[in-house]
């Protein structure tokens, strides 16, 4: 056999790497890249640049949520872990069902 005009004889290892195929949003940030065996990532970026989204083609994803300040509040994953750090506004009917009895504010009325 010949190869490029080479006489091949015997046996040869032959070495095939993947290649990587990329895409990118108008900040720069990699939202999408597959390699040449079929693998895919996939991520999203809310407008701080945070990333918010991220899936594989093996079934894998991830969501966040971030603050004002750009620290993460949310955590979810497909394995079921969810880390909530976020604040909850709850009404004064939600607090007492909570703790399970009835709650009264001390305080000063203020008037605007």
């Amino acid at each position: 056999m010949k190869l490029k005009g080479i006489e091949l004889n015997g046996t040869y290892k032959v070495i095939c790497y993947a290649t990587k195929k990329s895409e990118y949003d108008e900040k720069g940030n990699e939202i999408c890249y597959e390699i040449s065996n079929g693998y895919w990532q996939k991520r999203e970026y809310d407008e701080k640049g945070n990333e918010i989204y991220y899936e594989t083609s093996n079934g894998y994803w991830e969501k966040r949520e971030y603050d004002e300040k750009g620290n993460e509040t949310y955590f979810e994953n497909r394995n079921g872990k969810i880390i909530d750090k976020r604040v909850k506004e709850l009404t004064i009917e939600e607090i007492e069902k909570l703790l399970g009895y009835k709650i009264k504010i001390k305080g000063e009325k203020k008037w605007n």
